[in-house]
């Protein structure tokens, strides 16, 4: 059951980063949010994405490792 709740959270941070990777804008409202005293621009909102693809990845790499 664990190696489920591991893919789920996988994909979930791989569709979240492509997603901000395609439509920023969309994004934004949600880290003007998140990050209230810090202003949220479109490199931090693409940072944050590429991040979580990499969150994704390394997620992948331990389902692959068992």
């Amino acid at each position: 059951m664990r190696s489920v709740e591991v893919c789920v959270l996988a994909q979930l941070c791989l569709l979240f980063g492509l997603a901000g990777l395609f439509w920023p804008e969309r994004f934004l409202g949600l880290f003007e949010l998140l990050m209230f005293p810090f202003p949220a621009s479109y490199r931090t909102v693409r940072t944050h994405c590429v991040g979580a693809i990499v969150l994704s990845l390394l997620l992948a790499a331990v389902l692959l490792a068992g």
